[in-house]
């Protein structure tokens, strides 16, 4: 690996080390946005009642998806949005639960035994795919099919699958349909890619927030509605620079994970991300202010985050543009090209052979 911490991050030096071009995929989010919500269109869905709520029965960037659904709707949810992040589904799922099972590639293991559950429950059922067993299955049982555009790593769809969550939940009568909040939210990010994108100063903030976390291990922590886009820089971070990363939750690291921070300069460089949102309870804030002031002198850094925008689909995308884009710049810093993730592929092969 050849580290560049003082390069330019700039297209020509970007396309050097992102071979595969992920950066491409990053900046085309507003209009993944658009795109996903014809493709919902396409899929024909009716309105029908589900009294037990929304399942989204999925792994990485589809359990992301229902859980960014989740916060875009906040209080506006009328009935239980949950992620199922496993080989089944929670026990309390009901015949009138709808299951949204999402697999981007169509073969994940973990979201067919879902899918297969749900249909042994009697459960209302609809899939988001590209393709793959999951689409087969589903249109063998006459099960809804949203398609979701291939060609992607699966960590670039998560617009497709975040609006498809949002959409179900609307249809199932879980949520208020905010087709018109996602089209907005989409006009917002292409300014967002302007400010920071390949093309902006070397100071904006995308640029900036990579170079201060190299060489470190970062520490992301959310609330509310900012809890699942720090899970989500993590992974980011994760797979795209493929670096160490950890992701928290307040007020609940605040009753454990600060006194780890204690010994943090004797383990390793660790640096640590708040992500704040105009929203966030006033309890919180000061929680922010104060855990900031408590870890400092152990942190190699330490940076507040703030989303952007009006609506909570703006702020939620606006995390999650910042968060694609500072993972990718990290990766090009560590001479990393973003897009391979063989030690992934090197499990699924090796557990399909068990």
């Amino acid at each position: 690996m050849t580290t560049m911490q003082d390069a330019v991050l700039d297209r020509e030096t970007i396309g050097r080390v992102d071979v595969h071009d992920q950066l491409t995929d990053v900046l085309a989010i507003p209009e993944h946005l658009r795109d996903a919500l014809w493709k919902v269109e396409s899929a024909g869905l009716e309105l029908w009642d589900s009294p037990g709520g929304l399942v989204v029965a999925g792994m990485g960037v589809s359990a992301q998806g229902g859980a960014l659904a989740q916060a875009a709707l906040g209080d506006t949810a009328s009935r239980p949005i949950l992620a199922a992040r496993a080989y089944g589904l929670p026990p309390w799922t009901q015949p009138d639960t709808t299951v949204l099972c999402a697999s981007y590639s169509g073969n994940t293991e973990e979201t067919l035994a879902c899918f297969e559950a749900a249909g042994a429950l009697g459960a209302p059922r609809v899939v988001a795919t590209s393709g793959g067993r999951l689409a087969s299955l589903a249109r063998q049982e006459n099960v809804p099919v949203i398609p979701v555009a291939g060609g992607l790593q699966p960590r670039s769809a998560v617009a497709y699958l975040t609006v498809a969550a949002l959409e179900v939940a609307a249809i199932c009568g879980a949520g208020p349909r905010i087709t018109t909040d996602i089209d907005v939210a989409a006009e917002h990010l292409e300014s967002l890619v302007t400010e920071w994108g390949p093309d902006a100063p070397e100071d904006s903030l995308a640029k900036s927030l990579a170079r201060s976390l190299a060489g470190s291990t970062p520490v992301v922590t959310g609330a509310g509605l900012t809890a699942p886009l720090a899970w989500r820089w993590k992974t980011q971070l994760n797979e795209n620079a493929q670096v160490m990363a950890f992701a928290g939750e307040l007020p609940e690291i605040d009753h454990n994970e600060i006194a780890g921070w204690h010994g943090a300069a004797e383990q390793g460089r660790f640096s640590a991300l708040f992500l704040e949102d105009s929203d966030t309870h006033p309890r919180i804030r000061d929680r922010v202010d104060l855990t900031e002031q408590l870890i400092r002198d152990q942190a190699t850094s330490t940076h507040r985050v703030q989303s952007l925008g009006t609506t909570p689909v703006e702020r939620v995308f606006s995390l999650v543009l910042l968060g694609d884009l500072v993972s990718l710049y990290l990766a090009v810093l560590r001479g990393v090209d973003p897009t391979p993730v063989d030690v992934v592929a090197r499990l699924n092969s090796e557990l399909a052979a068990r």
